[in-house]
Order: structure tokens, then C-alpha cells, then sequence
């Protein structure tokens, strides 16, 4: 059974119950929201790139500590709010690090399951995790993650029957993500936080 967010979700939420849920940036805050030649001219076969891992500097490496943290942190905020659509609260997500157009996407799959009387059971596991690219020069410092996620033990039950929702078309177990974590201050605070802000689906991993 497919996670509800890594679907197109099919209903609508208005915005404005959520415009003073996070500080007035657009991001985090306003959620709307080399190739090698051939080693020799005899030779037809060109010689395969070499992949280095990025060496990240110290200012890099604590942002990076952060922003995987508060990413895990927001992973597991959604699943709850999804597996009790009834507790769920835009307050709790945005202390666990989920802001901006991600915040809009898991509040309106909680409005989904509860126009339905769904609910999930089961967690998202992050089968691998690492770093495809860090700005901190920007107004509001960034770190792009790539990530593994395994969706194969989450469910869609019915409330009152908790019997698994039917018909649900699947799109496979394991995800390749790109997440965008920003760093920005909640609404009504100075102190800056980490906050996941959307994930995009590149295919599966």
C-alpha cells in the first residue's frame, strides 16, 4: 500500500488557515509556500569518470548534522499525523521541521483521510540518506538531501472498521527523494530553525 505523500494529492485545502502558521519568507516560513578523454588515441573505449565525495567544510558540516536531523525529525511527525489524522495539528508538524509547500501537502492528505475516515498505519524507513548539495550564502541557507525511503509497511485502514481501504493503486516500495531542508524562523521568533519544505520524487531506488 503506497504512502498518501508521495501521491499527487487529489483534494484541496485552503491556504489561509495556514498563512499564520510559519514566518512571512515564501519558503520555510509562508507556507503557500568533469568528464575524462580517453587515456590513450589507440584506445576506442574512453575511461569511466571518477565520482568524489564532496569534502564539506567546517561551516557545512553542523548545517548538515541539522538539517538530517530535522529532516528525520519531520519524517516521523507526518507519520504520526497520518496514522491519527484526528490528533494531527499544523503546530506539531512545524516543531518537528516540516515548513513551507510541504507543510500545505501533509496537512491536506491529513484533510483527505479525514473527509474519508482513513487512517494510516505503518512508517515511512529511510533505507539511505546523504548529501547532494549545501548553500549557506542565501537568505535563508539550504541543504538539498538525497534520500532512500521504504513505504512498504504503510497502510490505508478505515476508522470505524479498520479494514485496509481498497483499490488504492500502488507505486511501488522504495522512493528516490530529493528533500529541500531550510533554514528560517518560525512566525513570531528570531532564532532560526531547520525546516523541510518539499520533496521531490525521481523514481524509485
Amino acid at each position: 500500500m503506497p504512502c498518501r505523500l508521495l501521491l499527487v494529492a487529489v483534494a484541496t485545502l485552503s491556504a489561509h488557515a495556514l498563512l499564520t502558521a510559519c514566518h512571512s519568507s515564501p519558503e520555510a516560513g509562508q507556507p503557500h509556500a568533469t568528464a575524462i578523454s580517453p587515456s590513450a588515441t589507440h584506445s576506442p573505449t574512453p575511461t569511466p569518470a571518477r565520482h568524489s565525495t564532496p569534502s564539506w567544510t567546517p561551516a557545512e558540516q553542523p548545517a548538515i548534522g541539522a538539517a538530517k536531523a530535522r529532516y528525520t525529525s519531520a519524517l516521523v511527525a507526518i507519520d504520526a499525523a497520518l496514522n491519527n489524522p484526528m490528533r494531527a495539528s499544523d503546530e506539531k508538524l512545524l516543531q518537528a521541521g516540516t515548513g513551507g509547500a510541504w507543510l500545505i501537502r501533509v496537512v491536506t492528505d491529513v484533510q483527505f483521510f479525514l473527509e474519508r475516515g482513513w487512517y494510516q498505519r505503518g512508517k515511512t524507513s529511510v533505507v539511505s540518506l546523504s548529501v547532494a548539495s549545501v548553500n549557506l550564502k542565501t537568505e535563508q541557507p539550504e541543504v538539498r538531501l538525497n534520500v532512500c525511503l521504504d513505504t512498504s509497511k504503510i497502510g490505508l485502514y478505515y476508522q470505524k472498521t479498520h479494514k485496509p481501504v481498497p483499490a488504492i493503486p500502488a507505486n511501488g516500495n522504495r522512493h528516490r527523494i530529493q528533500a529541500r531542508v531550510v533554514y528560517a524562523p518560525p512566525v513570531g521568533e528570531s532564532i532560526k530553525r531547520w525546516f523541510l519544505i518539499d520533496q521531490k520524487t525521481l523514481g524509485s531506488c
